[in-house]
């Protein structure tokens, strides 16, 4: 099987910590979050997989080459200007369509799940495209769900577009699995067109009456995916990680980083250094920072020298940091 992840997005979401390397490289217990995804690809069986880079590229190429498995062989597709999830895939259409089914990820999360068995099922249902739906999932208010109907056909995305007729729903996670022939059905827009996959291509189907965009829903029991797209989601990452099936090692932390606190609720990265007196908690600190002596920080990540508010009611993703003795940051 070949695979594309996405990692060309500008990380808006993701703040102020966005500006300091690209979503797809943030180090999730010291292993960027792009790592996490191609050891379960490699793990899943894919040789060979596609990353597509804009912003900061070079943070998502290091990463690659420090943590890419052996034996998975990589291609880069660099855009010169961001083309949506759409324009993404239909630029590198060519290499997805030499095997069947091609697989294409979100960069923004992990990802842990039988793909083997996904693809076997998108096999026989005949599908031209099938989303990865979890059925009741507690991220249903958050992001939005997918209706299907009982044969499994896109009905509903959201709540921007609707044909009736829907029996069940789910949140997509992020995965789709693309048979060839709908690589080559890419929308009438201009070379280079910025667009988003589900909304300008596979809903475009689904209201033309196809019946072949489907939604593949799983249980919580068999699907782990945890969001890495906001702060919140990034420090939850972090604290709480999910259990994969893909990593040889027991520990799925970095060589060298460390998990400490009373509550094992500080991540603390490798070469990373606490001065006398810090004190965090609920917190990340990045491989080789130097936390200053009696500094304070709870809730947020320490990388590029400042502290960085992740949980709700703080600063959400902006910079404000925890200087040393200003009782009025503490909390």
């Amino acid at each position: 099987m070949r695979a594309m992840i996405l990692a060309a997005g500008l990380g808006t979401r993701m703040g102020a910590l966005s500006q300091l390397c690209a979503k797809p490289a943030l180090p999730v217990l010291g292993r960027p979050v792009i790592a996490w995804l191609l050891e379960f690809l490699a793990h899943q069986g894919v040789a060979e997989a596609a990353i597509n880079l804009h912003h900061l590229p070079t943070s998502i190429e290091n990463a690659v080459d420090r943590f890419a498995p052996d034996g998975l062989a990589i291609v880069y597709s660099h855009e010169t200007s961001p083309l949506g999830t759409g324009g993404g895939i239909a630029a590198m259409a060519e290499f997805l369509a030499q095997e069947e089914p091609a697989l294409v990820l979100a960069g923004d999360m992990i990802l842990d799940c039988d793909l083997r068995a996904l693809a076997a099922r998108h096999r026989e249902s005949g599908a031209d495209c099938s989303l990865v739906l979890q059925r009741r999932s507690p991220r249903n208010r958050e992001f939005g769900t997918i209706g299907i109907d009982a044969g499994g056909s896109l009905r509903r995305i959201a709540d921007r577009f609707d044909l009736g007729g829907e029996t069940d729903s789910g949140v997509f996670v992020g995965l789709r699995i693309i048979s060839p022939g709908l690589l080559g059905q890419r929308p009438d827009l201009p070379a280079g067109t910025a667009f988003e996959d589900l909304s300008d291509w596979w809903a475009p189907h689904a209201e033309a009456g196809s019946a072949d965009i489907r939604g593949l829903l799983l249980d919580e029991s068999d699907l782990d995916w945890q969001p890495v797209g906001t702060p919140g989601e990034y420090l939850a990452a972090n604290l709480a990680p999910p259990r994969v099936s893909f990593l040889a090692d027991a520990d799925p932390a970095a060589p060298g980083t460390r998990i400490l606190g009373e509550n094992a609720d500080l991540v603390l990265g490798a070469g990373a250094e606490l001065g006398p007196g810090a004190r965090l908690r609920r917190s990340v600190v990045w491989e080789g920072e130097e936390i200053p002596a009696d500094f304070v920080g709870e809730g947020g990540v320490f990388a590029g020298g400042n502290f960085y508010f992740c949980e709700e009611g703080r600063a959400h993703g902006n910079p404000r940091a925890k200087q040393p003795g200003d009782d009025s940051n503490r909390g």
